[in-house]
């Protein structure tokens, strides 16, 4: 009689237990009683890996292959040995993620190393990567809530590279399933590089979750999984576009450090100038004095604003052009008082004359 193949693994029960924690030994792991614990033989990271594995239950999908006598010679010694692929050409392909790109030929048609799999040595593969973790459960089963000794945390260890072995190789063999699916994928809004993540992310959970036992192929189970990683990640975006609808703005990027220290600057000139007239510290007559106040505001209330060239000289008596030499002959005058005072603000004569 057949055990059956969805039993305390159902999703139901799985989310009805917790993670629980572990206790490897009476003492701390690293304390001076460690010589003394049954797991004295692991090093520091197998016996951290060991507890993260005995936290919560080891998920598979289980196979009447599992419970034959010879289950284990039959899995792996008497089955045909499957190539592994070449992923080499995947990681430069990331660096330029352009949809519709040729990439050298790489972009279009078989990429190089990929390998594609019949049904039966997807079979074969899936089979040897679930029976891993039958065994990983089982011996989960056998410790329960007790200390493993260095035996059976050894051997719980090597079925756990056992499976990560074979869970990398299903992978890795249809990195190229997740591409061609992201290149058909018309989401203008979601970047490439991001549906390529997401993609990934669905393939590891179709190899989890895939029963080799229904006579499927695994792409036909994949690509619905990573079609509908693509539309979650295209409406979660869509969410939060919506929730924040600011779009991007360089202006906000760029930092105004600069302006602020030259307006701090210019403003400090300006009142070292206007402290120079005030004073007389250039030794200004009582003409020159009477234009810069006039043509420069210098007392001039918030609602007031300067006198024209012209303007001041209907007030002294003069032409305009005899007003712009004195005001030329004034300020050059502050520069020679300000150099001395304040060598840094000399622009700010020159930038005063200018404007005016």
């Amino acid at each position: 009689m057949l055990r059956p193949m969805i039993s305390d693994n159902s999703p139901l029960s799985r989310v009805r237990q917790r993670r629980r924690p572990v206790r490897l030994s009476g003492t701390e792991r690293g304390g001076s009683g460690r010589s003394g614990s049954p797991l004295a033989g692991l090093t520091a990271h197998e016996e951290e890996l060991l507890k993260l594995i005995l936290s919560e239950e080891v998920d598979y999908i289980d196979s009447p292959e599992f419970y034959r006598p010879d289950a284990e010679d039959r899995i792996y010694k008497q089955a045909p040995s499957i190539e592994k692929p070449d992923v080499s050409w995947y990681r430069p392909l990331m660096d330029d993620l352009t949809p519709g790109r040729d990439r050298h030929g790489r972009g279009r048609g078989k990429n190089p190393g990929t390998i594609l799999l019949t049904g039966a040595q997807e079979r074969v593969l899936f089979l040897q990567y679930n029976y891993a973790r039958h065994c990983m459960r089982q011996i989960q089963m056998e410790i329960g809530d007790g200390i493993p000794s260095l035996t059976t945390a050894r051997e719980l260890l090597r079925w756990h590279t056992i499976a990560v072995g074979y869970r990398e190789q299903i992978a890795e063999t249809n990195l190229a399933l997740v591409l061609a699916m992201a290149k058909r994928t018309r989401m203008s809004e979601v970047d490439f590089a991001d549906l390529v993540s997401e993609g990934n992310m669905a393939l590891l959970r179709s190899v989890d979750k895939f029963d080799c036992g229904r006579g499927f192929k695994f792409s036909t189970y994949a690509c619905r999984a990573i079609l509908k990683a693509f539309s979650r990640q295209g409406m979660k975006l869509s969410k939060y576009r919506q929730r924040f609808p600011t779009d991007f703005d360089p202006a906000l990027e760029k930092s105004n450090h600069l302006e602020t220290v030259r307006a701090l600057h210019e403003k400090e000139c300006a009142e070292e100038v206007k402290h120079i007239v005030l004073n007389n510290d250039a030794d200004l007559s009582d003409v020159e004095k009477t234009v810069i106040h006039h043509r420069f505001g210098l007392e001039l209330k918030a609602d007031q604003v300067p006198l024209t060239l012209e303007q001041v000289g209907q007030i002294i008596g003069v032409t305009k052009e005899r007003v712009r030499q004195i005001q030329n002959k004034a300020l050059e005058k502050i520069r020679m008082a300000l150099e001395q005072s304040y060598p840094d603000a000399k622009t700010a004569i020159d930038g005063l004359a200018t404007e005016n």
